[in-house]
């Protein structure tokens, strides 16, 4: 189920943007998510939005866009995916994305996507014109397991076809990697898990993979959470219930360890693991400023 809003502004200011792929200003051109994600934290009451399956879709969102960009004064990264994926599947019907993409190439802004769909691969030429000023991408993959992701993330694309979609974007020189989270504990939380990914993510192209061993619960998502556990991995939700509590953050029990070994990993990969590392637009100026000396 779908429905059109209008908005009264598309871009908002990020407090900190060292925080998160150096974004500056977020964009989300959809309300709501069909990906189905059973660990969804934008199900949260704090977020407002009571059916979180039914996306409301903002119409004017490319008008705003074009306006928002156009009185911009100065360039700065434009981020989009933290609330809800832009490649959800009712993309395919509005567009909403690709238009947005447009407009973001023709103003020279630069653009962070995080995405769990293999339909950003449609977009490769607008992807590549944008790229001109910066681009970057990160693929969420929480498990190599396609039949497990069925479960946990069922109506996203396989995580092999993310992957896959990874590689071709990496191929046209986009700066791409993957977000390995969140890694739900006694589901994801494997040193296989993790391992395998990391290994698959290296052949596909990533820079980097930034991770978090563990999944935050809160008020109403904790209860939609726990119901899929009861429906798809029974006696699951107890250990949660042993283990955490109420607690916000679950986190792995052996997190220390898991990130230890994550981190060896990624060194011997040459893989960024952290958010301190990662290129982003304000570091790629500063790098051609210093080829300049």
């Amino acid at each position: 189920m779908t429905r059109e809003i209008r908005a009264k502004a598309i871009l908002s200011r990020v407090k900190e943007p060292k925080k998160w792929f150096g974004v500056t200003y977020n964009m989300n051109i959809y309300r709501g998510c069909e990906h189905g994600c059973i660990y969804c934290d934008s199900r949260s009451e704090c977020y407002g939005i009571e059916d979180f399956e039914s996306v409301q879709i903002k119409t004017n969102a490319v008008e705003l866009l074009e306006k928002e960009l156009r009185n911009k004064r100065k360039k700065a990264l434009i981020g989009t995916g933290a609330m809800s994926d832009p490649y959800t599947p009712i993309e395919k019907e509005y567009e909403m994305t690709r238009k947005s993409l447009k407009v973001i190439a023709d103003y020279g802004f630069p653009l962070h996507i995080n995405t769990k769909s293999d339909l950003i691969l449609r977009d490769i030429d607008l992807l590549k014109s944008i790229n001109r000023a910066f681009l970057s991408v990160a693929v969420t993959v929480t498990t190599y397991d396609d039949m497990l992701a069925k479960k946990i993330e069922p109506f996203a694309p396989k995580p092999t076809d993310r992957l896959k979609a990874m590689r071709k974007l990496s191929d046209q020189g986009i700066y791409t990697g993957v977000l390995l989270m969140p890694v739900l504990p006694f589901l994801q939380d494997s040193w296989k898990n993790i391992e395998t990914v990391v290994k698959r993510a290296k052949e596909c192209g990533a820079q980097f993979i930034i991770p978090w061993f563990g999944v935050s619960l809160r008020d109403r998502q904790r209860i939609y959470f726990y119901n899929q556990l009861d429906k798809h991995f029974p006696g699951i939700k107890k250990q949660y219930e042993d283990t955490y509590g109420d607690s916000y953050g679950c986190n792995a029990k052996k997190i220390k360890e898991l990130y230890g070994r994550f981190r060896e990993l990624c060194r011997e990969y040459d893989v960024v693991y952290n958010m301190e590392m990662v290129k982003n637009y304000e570091s790629s100026d500063e790098a051609e400023q210093l080829s300049f000396f």
